[in-house]
């Protein structure tokens, strides 16, 4: 008989409050370093544990039941409850820690592969990075920092710049051998990859804004292949499935590497930028001065 005042099990509980937070086992999946199905399973096995369905599930939209909505509320609100404890128990015990929101994208292809430069200067501080689509409030979800992509209208007085960005077509360069572009017009013989949008929240991103200023907005390539995240964009480029659209600060290693070219000069700006927000709890500690000062050193490098 099952126990009625056993709770699920903790993994369980992560994985629906990560998948409520995004109405998406995938990003869930990409949050919590899982796969699409794991996270599936997870919500499974906690709908059987509960004896309800927490979730509608519709063609291209994950949707939640009224039980869904009551469980994610107390779920939420319990586990940023536990976070925070953590991390004050860990600052207690001496061990210095700070926690970071971002994008998926920034975090994938510009953060995380210079995050070792800030580890060999601060060892003895652990960094917890958490990549979401929403903005989150730093003080009630107890975050140290967020690196937040906008315009300058909605930066806020106390948000520090880090760079802008300029958007442009970029390509592995085995995919021009075979079939190179001399002109934007021969973009119609290739593959374009673009940023599934269909509320069209991120029109920087769509290959509209680049063809105008490349001066053939009605341009059908021969085909499209389509991406929910655009941190699955560039690998896709990479990989030579197509021709991404290139964002300045993220693709930057990849065309000085080689890995990524630029057949093009023009790009479209879409007048946003990257910014650096500390809480205010977080702004007179330390390491999160360091951090910052060790993002603002990157980023003036590129």
């Amino acid at each position: 008989m099952r126990n009625r005042n056993a709770l699920p099990p903790m993994d369980l509980l992560v994985g629906f409050e990560a998948a409520a937070r995004h109405l998406s086992f995938t990003k869930a999946g990409e949050e919590l370093f899982l796969t699409q199905s794991a996270v599936s399973r997870q919500i499974k096995d906690l709908e059987d544990e509960l004896g309800v369905a927490l979730f509608h599930r519709r063609h291209r939209a994950l949707l939640l039941t009224e039980a869904g909505k009551q469980f994610y509320a107390a779920t939420a609100q319990v586990l940023t409850t536990m976070r925070s404890a953590t991390e004050r128990l860990r600052s207690q015990a001496g061990k210095k820690a700070l926690s970071v929101t971002t994008t998926h994208s920034f975090a994938a292809l510009w953060l995380i592969p210079r995050l070792a430069g800030f580890t060999r200067m601060h060892p003895g501080v652990d960094v917890r990075i958490t990549a979401d689509t929403r903005v989150q409030d730093l003080e009630r979800d107890g975050l140290d920092l967020a690196i937040r992509h906008g315009p300058a209208s909605l930066a806020g007085s106390h948000a520090i710049r880090l760079f802008g960005e300029r958007v442009f077509p970029v390509c592995s360069p085995d995919l021009l051998k075979s079939n190179p572009l001399k002109k934007p017009a021969d973009l119609v013989r290739h593959v374009l990859l673009q940023y599934d949008d269909p509320e069209g929240r991120h029109p920087w991103l769509h290959w509209k804004a680049w063809l105008e200023v490349a001066g053939i907005p009605e341009l059908r390539p021969a085909r499209t292949l389509s991406f929910s995240g655009y941190e699955q964009i560039i690998p896709a480029a990479l990989a030579g499935h197509g021709i991404a659209l290139g964002r300045t600060p993220l693709v930057k290693d990849l065309l000085a590497s080689g890995e990524l070219v630029a057949p093009f000069s023009s790009s479209a700006d879409p007048a946003r930028a990257y910014y650096v927000i500390m809480s205010q709890r977080a702004a007179a500690r330390a390491e999160v001065a360091g951090f910052v000062a060790w993002l603002r050193q990157e980023a003036a490098q590129g």
